[in-house]
């Protein structure tokens, strides 16, 4: 693929965003299973200890000791679909996996 294929195969969509930017927001996981979303939101909320972002403890992590997310779905779907949309936005979730599945970094 060039830059001329992809810029062909990208126009259509960039089209209808621009018509409908509606339809450029997606939530895929439950698009995927057909659950219907009136409004989602997520919480994210996390512990850490200031005395090591601050250089005060050495003992002290410079990090999140701990993320908690909460979801709160409006939705007409089954308690079933809900926990199946659950799981499999865990599943595929690409920050979610990152951050416990921590990948290689390189700093230059």
């Amino acid at each position: 693929m060039n830059a001329q294929d992809l810029k062909a195969m990208q126009a259509p969509i960039k089209e209808r965003y621009r018509n409908d930017p509606g339809a450029a927001v997606v939530k895929a996981v439950a698009t995927a299973l057909d659950v219907s979303l009136k409004d989602a939101r997520v919480f994210a909320e996390g512990d850490l200890d200031f005395r090591g972002t601050l250089g005060i403890a050495k003992d002290a992590p410079v990090r999140f000791r701990e993320i908690r997310l909460k979801f709160e779905l409006d939705s007409s779907s089954s308690k079933d679909q809900l926990q199946k949309l659950i799981e499999l936005t865990e599943r595929y979730c690409v920050v979610l996996q990152t951050i416990r599945n921590t990948p290689p970094v390189r700093v230059s």
